[in-house]
């Protein structure tokens, strides 16, 4: 018999839902070997940044 998992629970059960907070990576390969970054960190290597706000002068100087 095949049904579907969540219609199977009962209708008062409080299942909380599962937030993933999974940050991608990234392998550099050099001469020196391999070396894994987060991606945010890879891309601050390069000095490529994403702001939520417009730059002013509190921004700038954080940068």
């Amino acid at each position: 018999m095949f049904y579907n998992s969540l219609s199977s629970q009962p209708k008062n059960s409080s299942i909380e839902p599962i937030e993933s907070n999974l940050v991608p990576m990234v392998v550099e390969t050099t001469s020196r070997g391999e070396r894994a970054y987060d991606i945010y960190s890879r891309l601050l290597k390069d000095r490529i940044i994403m702001l939520g706000s417009g730059v002013n002068d509190a921004v700038a100087s954080s940068l």
